[in-house]
């Protein structure tokens, strides 16, 4: 009797402000937890028996981390009394609650019966649950906690890193159903789940200008005429600010907005009143085939045109290529071979630069930042043989062209800085013609990918919208055979479209697609960006571009392309994302992880970085090109050019004597060439390796950087 009296008086001492008595069946017995203050401070396991009296107390074992300790049954009922409230699990079966309420009424206690979550009950805590915090699992309900711990185990076992689990768990507290989230990590398009963002449609107030008004030369105007009664927003900035006065622009505004026209108009105007030729340069040959193709049909019975692609660095047969001609259509590689062969491209009064943003890519933005630098000193100058060796001062060698400038992008961060660094006025116009609902699934694998293609191309295809025209897709990928993979496996007509087909078939892709004859194209990233598929919906199978993640520009330049307003009530964008998916070894960031820093990124600034091999290289450009000249050249780029470090390499590796390039220097800057790419061709020569070989060797370094 002695002992049992102190173990009363320690209960009693332990827990003499018993908050919440909660009782929880289990396995034929009943767990209880005792908590004061919002913690546990007593867990134990209750055996009852019954009586003449009715049920009893027969046992209870209170746990102590892996050990028990058995206790009299009027510890139970000591507790009990103690305790301010007496609740039970509503997971408990109907007989269990009859048999603990019988209990407690044999000592005039009191319980309610409570929702709780199942997994707190069944490990013995005590967490009751409302209506805004119930989590929905397999038919019961979960706290938030458990819900988040059961999530977070599924996102470690599936390789999902932070943004990801940010996103589903922000999901998952808004829908209140873990069993929905866990079949979004399967590839599950409940659009409730999937949907992250919409991008609403908005409109800027612009007076339209009428083409009736335009001062443009009269062929001309007869051709806008034929196609829309006024311009549209972005159209009428830029003719209100001096496109049709010669007036330099960066024009920077959304995809499908009408960009283009502008250039067209200041530059086919140009034209047809005898002021010189345009050159409309874009990155891709892809793009340049398919603005060539454009402009023949639009205006060629007015003007002639021509087309310039440096389809590859070493084979440059200059086929279709006129340099007489009215309107040159070329890709910046074409037209920049041309100046550093020499070629006379004659009077140019207009220059439009599409895709402006590429200054600040890796790889091409030195490259057309050279272009630029070195396409004005052409028309300042000229690129003859006499101009390159005549003294600077010399104006009898000056062109001195009244050539405007046009700058065309979608995607800029910096747009004043840029365009004061290009010397232009700024156009921008924040419109977007339709609306755009950008949705995130998870996948397993490539395989899964492919059958929620299927699913959205399905959809897409079988809805009209109230424009009457079908749904169809662009699938983005990272490499021309996933482009075939992936068009082989879906159901409905598709097709392939990378650089790796030739001419004839990417046109007839592109006209069965303007015909509604196919569902979808599935493309490479880095060819497609700006080819122009009204397309209501874009899907990313993947986030890289080749071995490379995708940039926040690049990212927003593809998904632009969902939805038209001439077609589409709105567009649709799907990311496709595999966990802890990378494509190369190079790669730190996983896709979940790309994908997020995406949706939620910032337009980055458009700014032209110099390493040692660009700059070296671009020098080397100018002094082909400009000869003494060429620090001129340097220090108007964008881009910062450390010209003396640059002159120094040159020295050294031997591709100028003095300031006079040497025909290594020459045959290094015609074919754009690195120093290592040229070094590495030299010494495979020289050991008379295969010319296969070689070219191998220079495409492994490509790949590597």
């Amino acid at each position: 009797m002695k002992y049992r009296g102190r173990l009363l008086r320690g209960v009693s001492q332990q827990v003499a402000e018993v908050e919440t008595l909660f009782l929880h069946e289990r396995d034929g017995t009943y767990l209880v937890a005792v908590e004061r203050d919002g913690e546990r401070v007593l867990r134990g396991v209750l055996e009852v028996k019954g009586t003449d009296a009715g049920p009893r107390p027969a046992r209870l074992r209170v746990k102590r981390g892996t050990d028990e300790d058995l206790r009299a049954p009027e510890q139970f009922v000591e507790l009990a009394r103690r305790a301010r409230r007496i609740r039970i699990s509503e997971q408990t079966s109907r007989e269990g609650r009859e048999e603990l309420r019988a209990l407690l009424d044999g000592y005039q206690l009191e319980a309610k019966v409570t929702r709780t979550c199942r997994l707190c009950a069944n490990a013995g805590r005590y967490s009751p649950l409302t209506s805004d915090t119930a989590i929905v699992d397999d038919g019961e309900h979960v706290c938030p906690d458990c819900a988040m711990r059961e999530l977070e185990r599924e996102a470690e076992f599936r390789g999902l890193r932070s943004g990801a689990r940010d996103r589903l768990e922000e999901l998952l507290l808004e829908v209140g159903d873990l069993e929905r989230i866990r079949n979004l990590l399967s590839g599950d398009l409940d659009p409730d789940l999937t949907r992250f963002d919409t991008i609403s449609a908005t409109t800027d107030e612009v007076d339209p200008v009428p083409v009736d008004s335009l001062d443009v030369h009269p062929n001309l105007r007869s051709k806008v005429e034929g196609r829309f009664d006024t311009l549209l927003p972005v159209q009428s900035l830029a003719v209100e600010h001096g496109a049709l006065d010669g007036r330099d622009q960066l024009v920077v505004s959304a995809t499908a907005t009408g960009k283009t026209l502008v250039g067209e108009l200041a530059g086919i105007d140009r034209v047809l009143k005898g002021e010189g030729k345009m050159l409309f340069l874009v990155p891709l040959v892809a793009l340049a085939n398919q603005k060539y193709e454009s402009f023949q049909d639009r205006y060629g019975d007015i003007v002639n045109v021509s087309i310039r692609v440096g389809a590859s660095r070493i084979n440059d047969d200059g086929n279709r290529f006129d340099p007489g001609a009215d309107v040159i259509v070329g890709t910046y590689e074409g037209i920049d071979h041309a100046l550093r062969t020499g070629r006379d491209l004659g009077e140019i009064g207009t220059v439009v630069i599409d895709e402006i943003h590429t200054l600040g890519e890796d790889e091409r933005g030195h490259r057309l930042d050279g272009l630029v630098s070195r396409l004005k000193y052409y028309t300042e100058r000229g690129t003859t043989e006499a101009s390159r060796n005549a003294r600077p001062g010399d104006a009898r060698e000056r062109r001195n062209q009244d050539t405007q400038w046009i700058y065309l992008s979608a995607t800029v961060g910096n747009p004043e800085e840029l365009a004061g660094k290009l010397r232009a006025n700024l156009i921008e116009f924040e419109e977007r013609p339709v609306p755009i609902e950008r949705h995130v699934t998870f996948t397993s694998d490539g395989r899964e990918k492919v059958e929620v293609e299927n699913k959205l191309v399905r959809r897409a295809f079988d809805t009209k919208s109230s424009k009457g025209y079908r749904g169809q897709t662009i699938i983005f990928t990272n490499s021309r055979r996933r482009c075939h993979e992936v068009s082989r496996r879906l159901e409905y007509d598709s097709a392939p479209y990378h650089a790796g087909l030739d001419y004839g078939r990417r046109k007839k892709v592109e006209r069965m697609f303007g015909d509604q004859e196919l569902a979808a194209v599935v493309t490479t990233a880095a060819l497609a960006a700006g080819v122009d598929f009204p397309a209501s919906q874009v899907v990313f199978d993947s986030l890289a571009m080749g071995i490379e993640w995708l940039t926040v520009q690049e990212f927003e330049q593809m998904l632009g392309r969902a939805g038209r307003p001439d077609y589409h009530d709105e567009g649709t964008v799907y990311l496709l994302v595999e966990p802890d998916c990378t494509y190369h070894g190079s790669q730190e960031m996983t896709e979940d992880e790309v994908a997020f820093k995406l949706l939620k990124g910032e337009m980055e600034s458009v700014d032209t970085l110099y390493d040692e091999g660009a700059a070296v290289e671009e020098t080397l450009a100018n002094l082909v090109v400009a000869g003494r000249d060429a620090k001129r050249l340097n220090d108007r780029m964008v881009g910062e050019v450390p010209t003396r470090h640059a002159l120094a390499k040159l020295i050294e590796y031997g591709f100028i004597d003095g300031l006079e390039p040497t025909p290594l220097g020459r045959a290094v800057c015609r074919y754009f060439l690195s120093p290592e790419e040229a070094f590495v061709m030299l010494d495979a020569v020289r050991k008379g390796r295969h010319p296969y070989d070689v070219v191998a060797e220079v495409e492994l370094m490509d790949e590597r950087e």
